[in-house]
């Protein structure tokens, strides 16, 4: 099952260093705009569909690297 890490920005270096920790310095992820908590419903519906359009992108890419 294919999966995708997702964080806000604010984490990206975070995340970057813990892939790195793991020996997945390349490991990609999804990212959107931080902070969450104070997004309006609107901002957070429109954060959801780029969330939803990147992790296709990383889907799709992993599956073309690695094909059944």
């Amino acid at each position: 099952m294919p999966a995708v890490g997702v964080m806000t920005s604010a984490f990206v270096d975070g995340a970057e260093l813990m892939a790195n920790a793991c020996g997945a310095p390349d490991y990609p992820f999804a990212v959107i705009e931080h902070p969450i908590s104070s997004a309006t419903d609107a901002e957070l519906l429109e954060r959801a569909g780029e969330i939803v359009r990147q992790a296709e992108e990383l889907v799709l890419a992993a599956a073309s690297q690695n094909p059944p």
